[in-house]
């Protein structure tokens, strides 16, 4: 028998996390461009983001023809559109990208998903590239990354949205965060629990 699911978040009822759930509606939209693998992982952020930024846009796939009705759709739309992610050619993310709202465009995977994703996207590598300032570190702590500066999904939309958005109060996104990370640690075994 499965375990039953909270028709509001979509976590095990044991997990919920509504209780925790305020929603912000920023000016800039969110477009999260999500590797396969992650859809069904039991502990992407990608779910959690689209429950404190309701209108962030999840679109899954990995090669260019998965992507090719979004690229039409994305020719067709005037709002300027930026990718978050560090590459050579990146700059430097600033409140004053523009006067008018921006898209941005998030890459959801590991680090190897996502570079990967990015090499085999030439639409991607034509967009100008933004990159954040130095972040905190991650809070995620139930998700292990390669790189010391590994920021989950979650925490660089909330990094990205309070660089171009100052007056935003993204503080109701990394609450979630801090909630699901809490409710995990609490169901590990103490001895799984000393790995994080």
């Amino acid at each position: 028998m499965s375990r039953p699911y909270c028709e509001q978040c979509g976590y095990p009822q044991t997990a919920c996390v509504c209780g925790a759930v305020s929603a912000i509606s920023p000016r800039n939209r969110l477009l999260v461009l999500q590797h396969p693998s992650e859809v069904e992982h039991a502990k992407n952020s990608v779910r959690l983001l689209q429950l404190a930024v309701p209108n962030t846009r999840v679109v899954v796939g990995e090669t260019e023809a998965d992507f090719a009705e979004l690229r039409a759709e994305l020719a067709r739309d005037s709002m300027p559109t930026f990718l978050l992610y560090p590459s050579d050619e990146s700059q430097l993310l600033q409140a004053a990208e523009s006067s008018e709202a921006v898209r941005l465009i998030l890459l959801d995977g590991t680090w190897r998903k996502t570079l990967k994703m990015y090499r085999l996207n030439p639409w991607l590598q034509a967009l100008p590239q933004k990159h954040l300032s130095q972040a905190a570190p991650t809070a995620y702590r139930i998700r292990k990354a390669s790189r010391s500066d590994s920021l989950s999904t979650l925490e660089a939309a909330a990094a990205a949205l309070s660089q171009l958005e100052p007056g935003l109060d993204v503080a109701p996104m990394h609450g979630l965060l801090a909630e699901l990370v809490a409710q995990r640690l609490r169901r590990m075994p103490a001895k799984v629990r000393e790995r994080y």
